[in-house]
């Protein structure tokens, strides 16, 4: 045994006494969610926060995740290392971005422990730095062929395509690369747009304005509650505007700590995110949460969260607290709502208008959350009752491995809801079953 194992070992008791000790303080009996979700008082863990993930197990042959009555699940696509984000092109060809966070340096030994719990989680590592194309020629659901699309990337997530312009959200910025429709692949130098800082919340998704003239880039925090200041977080915890037409750029809305995900509500026109908010005050506090957008917003990190229930480990802003926006919907303490897509009525069987979200589960809690790809539906343009499942079985009924970790969710060009699982190295595929 190495001395890295040696000391994920050490780190696994001393989280296993953290998660007891958090236990015997008292779980939350209801679950963060929903438009007016019961928020618990905050319970700082202090210099011993809870550490709890899966060790990265996989899916054994033939074992898939848990569709909901109504619909199947099958594996478009295998074998990949660390998928992340999924684009469909206009001809149907399916992009999916290969990439993983890499370690940094650590200076506590907290920072040690995160760091060895994460490898062990297959949530760090070599990023393979990458764009893989797949294509169902056939149409069975299945990808038969595979091409690199792209490669030598900064850690590449989110893509978009606007006319002959192929855009990438690398970690340290936007790159604008030419394209030809129906191309195996890009090797031409692209050309940079923006500049973002790389490091803490690394990955950098793109939405394209309906009418193709904007560009949408979320940029996540560098850290929890901005522990080195609020100096290296400029510019950061927020959603960019760039203008395609003269490549200028400015910040949307901000106080968002990690907005991931992006898409478009079609019938009010409005920016909807799922957003991850910060660690070390409970179980499920404050939740994640999928939030309309409002431009020049701000919704609250680090100085409150779910509108101005202030962090007391942060020093006050009065003036940023009070014009802090509640967000629309919560989705539970840490589940790490990462993907995002809208989904037509009628796409999955039994499934309104609504928002798909990929859950990547989480790690600063007691009891594990996320781990799942659910729906919330929608009606006037506003999120209208309880979340639904689509997915699940991605975590072992006792909690100690994942077979998978969704990330990114997104229409498949047949009607299908693809989901990139980045622990499984798999892009499920999802139908309705009549």
């Amino acid at each position: 045994m190495n001395l890295s194992s040696m000391f994920a070992r050490v780190v696994a008791l001393v989280g296993g006494g953290a998660v007891i000790l958090r236990r015997m303080q008292g779980v939350p009996r209801q679950a963060a969610w929903g438009s007016a979700p019961v928020v618990p008082t905050a319970k700082p863990q202090g210099s011993v926060p809870t550490l709890k993930m899966p060790t990265a197990q996989g899916w054994r042959d033939g074992q898939r995740p848990v569709a909901a009555p109504g619909l199947s699940v099958n594996a478009f696509a295998t074998g990949l290392k660390h998928p992340r984000w999924i684009y469909v092109l206009p001809n149907g060809d399916v992009l999916v971005a290969e990439a993983t966070q890499i370690a940094g340096p650590v200076s506590s030994v907290f920072g040690y422990a995160m760091q060895a719990t994460m490898k062990r989680a297959a949530a760090l590592g070599d990023s393979a730095n990458r764009i893989t194309l797949l294509r169902d020629t056939d149409g069975d659901g299945i990808a038969e062929t595979r091409l690199t699309f792209m490669e030598g990337l900064r850690q590449p997530f989110g893509m978009a395509l606007a006319g002959d312009t192929f855009y990438v959200g690398n970690t340290d910025g936007v790159m604008a690369f030419p394209y030809q429709p129906g191309a195996d692949g890009i090797s031409a130098p692209g050309r940079r747009l923006t500049t973002f800082k790389p490091g803490g919340h690394w990955t950098r998704s793109l939405l394209l304005s309906p009418d193709g003239r904007k560009l949408y880039a979320g940029v996540g925090s560098l850290s929890n509650i901005a522990e080195a200041g609020m100096a290296v977080e400029d510019g950061r915890a927020a959603i960019y505007e760039l203008d395609l037409a003269d490549s200028s750029s400015r910040i949307f809305a901000s106080g968002l700590r990690n907005p991931v995900g992006l898409a478009w509500e079609p019938h009010t026109g409005a920016l909807w995110t799922v957003v991850n908010e910060r660690d070390g005050l409970g179980d499920e506090t404050p939740p994640d949460y999928l939030t309309s957008v409002q431009d020049g917003g701000f919704y609250g990190w680090p100085y409150c969260y779910w509108g101005q229930i202030v962090d007391d480990r942060v020093p006050q802003d009065a003036a940023a607290v009070a014009a802090a926006i509640t967000p629309d919907y919560a989705l539970g303490g840490h589940t790490a709502s990462l993907g995002l897509c809208w989904m037509p009525a009628g796409t999955l069987a039994g499934f309104p208008d609504g928002m798909v979200i990929g859950q990547h589960g989480s790690w600063n809690r007691s009891t594990l959350s996320g781990y799942k790809v659910v729906f919330v539906p929608f009606r006037d343009g506003r999120p209208s009752g309880p979340p639904r499942d689509i997915l699940s079985g991605f975590l072992a009924p006792d909690e100690k491995v994942s077979y998978g970790r969704p990330v990114g969710v997104t229409l498949g060009p047949d009607r299908s809801l693809l989901v990139a699982d980045d622990v499984g190295d798999v892009i499920w595929r999802v139908t309705s079953t009549t």
